[in-house]
């Protein structure tokens, strides 16, 4: 095998380990609402009462097509930086020794490379909002977002508050969308803030979830969250707590917009019953729930919202 060719291998197998690894498919938790916030920041949607001129469907494609890469590399900066940075947890902790950093399938050096590239790609991606819609807000925002992103890997080591900022940074997606598309929606539709309110909430609430399977190596570690910080019952506790205020944001959501009918109505139902459903099936199963009430529920939750949320919008 010549050099090239080992070389074009070594970085193949370390993007498959990355990939395998953060699951890039488990995009699906913002991926919907920033499509949302996308759609309901056009002025093609906005109704008669917004001042801005319709789009074209070429233009809306191509913001679309910026809005889906920046999420999707944002996503993935974010998981690396979080692989990163807990290696040396991760490989003592059985649950997560298995993490390719931590195991050292990816070497440090490779996850740092890939990491960096994709937040470069990021803020090329945003600036194509300035380069083809004139829009230089993304670019501006660029770093300090990716900054953000990357706080959450650190925020075990100071605070038991770490989950509700893990619920900002995804909720920065419906807002982020709409200010990269339309930045007057920002300052016109006031949904954006109820549906930003309700990801951090939701997502902060799903997070306490998972953080119970790992409450007694956190309490070993001197880590913080909710769960090492109140214990098991407590947290159940302010979790569902947490995901009635995220109903309630949806709830907001529909009354603020005008543009919300059945469909969006009918979310709201069947986000409702979902959250109902993962805390009864939590209580009644225990850790051996947690896989279908922290991937399978929540990702059809964001879908369910995402998918009827637009069809309302557009329709």
């Amino acid at each position: 095998m010549s050099g090239s060719a080992a070389s074009a291998g070594r970085v193949t197998g370390a993007l498959r380990e990355a990939a395998g690894d953060i699951k890039v498919a488990h995009s699906v938790f913002a991926m919907p609402f920033a499509v949302l916030g996308a759609f309901l920041a056009w002025g093609r949607f906005a109704g008669p009462s917004s001042s801005a001129a319709p789009e074209t469907w070429g233009h809306i494609g191509g913001q679309l097509a910026l809005v889906v890469a920046c999420m999707v590399l944002a996503r993935t900066w974010a998981m690396l930086v979080n692989r990163l940075a807990d290696a040396g947890f991760d490989a003592s902790n059985p649950r997560t020794a298995k993490r390719a950093v931590a195991a050292g399938r990816l070497s440090p050096r490779a996850g740092w490379a890939i990491a960096l590239s994709c937040a470069g790609v990021f803020v090329l991606a945003a600036a194509g909002f300035w380069a083809w819609f004139a829009n230089p807000w993304p670019v501006i925002l660029s770093v300090p977002v990716l900054g953000w992103l990357a706080l959450y890997s650190y925020a075990k080591r100071f605070t038991w508050l770490c989950h509700v900022l893990l619920g900002t940074a995804l909720a920065i997606s419906p807002l982020a969308a709409a200010l990269a598309v339309r930045p007057g929606a920002l300052g016109e539709v006031t949904a954006l803030y109820a549906l930003a309110g309700m990801v951090v909430l939701w997502v902060a609430g799903f997070d306490v979830i998972y953080a119970l399977q790992d409450t007694a190596f956190d309490r070993s570690r001197g880590l913080y969250s909710i769960p090492s910080r109140l214990g098991v019952g407590p947290a159940m506790w302010l979790s569902r707590a947490m995901h009635a205020g995220a109903w309630v944001c949806l709830l907001l959501a529909w009354k603020f917009d005008p543009r919300f009918g059945a469909a969006f109505g009918a979310a709201v139902v069947l986000v409702a019953g979902l959250l109902i459903f993962e805390h009864a099936h939590l209580a009644r199963r225990g850790e051996a729930g947690l896989e279908m009430a922290f991937f399978t529920i929540n990702g059809i939750v964001s879908c369910v919202v995402g998918a009827l949320g637009v069809a309302d919008v557009v329709w």
